[in-house]
């Protein structure tokens, strides 16, 4: 009964999120972007015991998630597994804008700003608050070139 009753909170988090997705984007919208109807769409966040089961295909959440503002359910999906995400809101023209060459041009100029901050931190040997946020982002930063150059490098290995 326990793990029953732990799913229906756990269904009830994703179709909220669900929800929230499908009104972002706007019904309409989201109709077109998935070739689903109001009433598919509306079935995926229903909390009407006849739908419980039913969830928004994965394809379709990346659908509607890369018009979206935010990744609602990727979100929900992430924080009932405990995980933590980091979200890129870069928004490019193109997925694959650059190459592996221009990824490590980049990942050198973002790794020289890195340590900048760094050596301005560590000047009088204490790193404080906004130092840390600062050296924070420049790490964020940092780390979204790695992952641009990761899907690069996936892309040309396929």
């Amino acid at each position: 009964m326990g793990k029953a009753r732990r799913m229906g909170s756990m269904g009830t988090y994703l179709k909220k999120h669900t929800e929230a997705l499908v009104k972002e984007v706007g019904i309409e919208a989201a109709c077109d972007i998935t070739g689903k109807s109001k009433a598919t769409l509306g079935r995926y966040y229903s909390d009407n015991p006849e739908h419980a089961d039913r969830f928004m295909p994965v394809d379709v959440v990346a659908r509607l998630e890369a018009e979206a503002a935010y990744p609602h359910v990727t979100s929900a999906l992430a924080e009932l597994q405990k995980i933590t995400l980091s979200f890129d809101d870069r928004r490019t023209n193109s997925p694959n804008v650059g190459n592996v060459n221009s990824d490590v041009i980049a990942l050198s100029q973002r790794f020289a700003m890195l340590m900048s901050e760094y050596q301005q931190a560590i000047e009088d040997g204490i790193i404080t608050v906004n130092e840390a946020k600062r050296l924070l982002r420049e790490t964020v930063l940092l780390q979204q070139v790695l992952i641009d150059m990761k899907l690069h490098l996936e892309e040309e290995s396929a």
